[in-house]
């Protein structure tokens, strides 16, 4: 159901059941699975492919080109999963780098204004609320939280059911399972009520607490801590915690 003052070009990969409203516009190199919808005002470009039912509001653009000053107009993509919603204003850009990606996971909830840069990779389930922008590079876990008005430097990685508080300003990485809050960000505990939410045992929530205990102790570095986290885990959740901290980065941990 293609609303008639939509632009659709002719090559774009349209599949059964999906609505494109009024004025949307739909380049040459795009694809949309079935079932997804696009508003009105929507401005989907560049090599970019939309998931099964999406919901995208208007005004969005999905595939713009990237606006790091490297990228030249080399063919670079966008990839949305499934049933991700993308509320009004948002904006996701094309990678820099030939063939490169930007991505974004299934079952995404994306609030008006949020901004999503060239190279990033949000993962499954992610919520971003209202304004929050991530930089080039960024990385984000499966079921994380970025809070409204949130900011992420260029390559911060944020870990699996990690939550960031509103308005603050994100330069390290940040462990999965903790919450993080301020400007700059600092750890306040674990994002408990999320693990409980999402059927996380007594074994793993204590295992993880007590990783986090080791991790901020102020008499510990970050190579110390995880030494100490390392010999004491017992459950997949405090093995994944290890995990995070034990893999390359570029920002370094938030401590």
């Amino acid at each position: 159901m293609i609303h008639p003052t939509a632009i659709v070009h002719p090559n774009a990969r349209v599949e059964r059941g999906v609505e494109v409203g009024p004025y949307c516009v739909i380049g040459e190199d795009v694809s949309v699975g079935s079932g997804t919808v696009l508003q009105a005002h929507i401005v989907v470009n560049g090599w970019t492919e939309i998931g099964n039912d999406c919901n995208v509001y208007p005004f969005a653009t999905i595939g713009s080109a990237s606006q790091d000053r490297k990228y030249v107009g080399e063919r670079a993509f966008t990839k949305i999963g499934d049933r991700t919603v993308i509320r009004e204003y948002v904006s996701i850009q094309r990678a820099t780098g030939e063939d490169g990606v930007t991505s974004v996971g299934s079952d995404c909830l994306l609030l008006a204004y949020v901004h999503i840069a060239h190279n990033c990779r949000v993962g499954n389930g992610v919520t971003m609320s209202n304004l929050a922008q991530l930089a080039g590079h960024c990385e984000i876990d499966d079921c994380a939280t970025i809070g409204g008005m949130a900011g992420l430097h260029q390559f911060t990685r944020v870990g699996r059911y990690a939550f960031v508080g509103g308005a603050s300003k994100l330069t390290k990485d940040v462990p999965p399972f903790i919450l993080v809050e301020g400007n700059p960000a600092q750890p306040y505990g674990l994002n408990s009520v999320g693990l409980r939410r999402a059927g996380f045992s007594v074994e793993e929530r204590k295992d993880v607490k007590q990783a986090y205990k080791v991790l901020y102790d102020p008499r510990h570095n970050v190579s110390q801590a995880m030494d100490a986290i390392k010999a004491s885990v017992q459950t997949e959740a405090g093995r994944e915690f290890v995990a995070f901290l034990e893999a390359p980065s570029q920002r370094g941990i938030l401590k």
